[in-house]
């Protein structure tokens, strides 16, 4: 009997020798694991895009891409005032067209800027809370985006001829998603009335309207309107046997002239005969 306990004490021993030998003593707190990966700082991708342009009421992402974040946090700060706009994805100002975005497992933090005017325009930073902190900074331009209709503000044609526009969108860095034209308030790209002819090129941000023998009721106020721009308008006057105002008003001028010149013509004519006969 005490021969055998004597054997369990012999064996139970020598499995906690053999345990110390084959996982020597650590320090507490350390990690188990030997990979460097715990022990190598935040840093940027550099690889992102540093510059948006955008226009007036459209929505903006600023992209930041953060490697190695480990347990930091990444907030989003206003450079002209240094205002805290995120941190982490909660929003630390009143201004709530501001947001951050982020996916559980990415590297990127997105700033949202929803409706940005002019004034939005500036320095953003990404900041990661190193010590010292880390900074990477965007820039968001915020445009006017505005239509352009080719020529005068006002256009006068003969009834029988054509309704030639052309529209032109400025400053927008990207192609609109449509354009629209009107006629008054009511859009003439889908008429019913035969021989319009509407052709936009987005690429190129230009669209053609067309309107083949025009009639005095297609007279009216023509308004050019793309998607995230200002729209321009020209007063059309479709004239039916008459000329435009500004045509008479000319021909006007130049008959008062032709008749102050014979006139003038006639008196000095008079004058040479009276000094002659003297």
């Amino acid at each position: 009997m005490h021969f055998g306990i004597i054997l369990l004490w012999l064996f139970t021993n020598r499995i906690k020798a053999s345990g110390s030998t084959s996982r020597p003593d650590r320090a507490e707190g350390v990690p188990e694991h030997n990979s460097p990966y715990w022990d190598l700082p935040p840093y940027f991708d550099n690889s992102t895009k540093k510059e948006y342009v955008t226009t007036v009421g459209q929505t903006a992402h600023l992209h930041c891409r953060v490697r190695n974040l480990g347990d930091r946090a990444v907030s989003w700060i206003r450079k002209r005032d240094l205002h805290i706009l995120t941190v982490g994805i909660l929003t630390y100002t009143n201004d709530q067209r501001f947001q951050s975005l982020h996916t559980d497992g990415s590297d990127e933090w997105t700033l949202k800027v929803t409706s940005p005017q002019v004034r939005d325009s500036g320095i953003y930073e990404c900041q990661v809370s190193t010590e010292p902190k880390i900074s990477q900074a965007f820039k968001l331009s915020v445009v006017v985006s505005k239509a352009k209709i080719i020529g005068n503000p006002e256009l006068y044609i003969r009834s029988g001829s054509d309704i030639n526009l052309t529209c032109i969108v400025l400053q927008t860095p990207d192609p609109p998603s449509f354009i629209y034209w009107y006629r008054g308030g009511s859009v003439i790209n889908y008429s019913q009335r035969g021989g319009i002819s509407v052709v936009t090129e987005k690429q190129t941000r230009t669209s053609r309207l067309l309107i083949s023998r025009a009639l005095p009721e297609d007279s009216g106020n023509y308004t050019c309107s793309p998607s995230t721009s200002d729209a321009a308008s020209v007063l059309v006057h479709v004239l039916q046997g008459e000329q435009p105002a500004a045509m008479q008003h000319g021909c006007a001028f130049r008959l008062r002239t032709t008749v102050w010149t014979a006139y003038l013509t006639v008196v000095m004519s008079m004058l040479v005969c009276l000094l002659g006969d003297r």
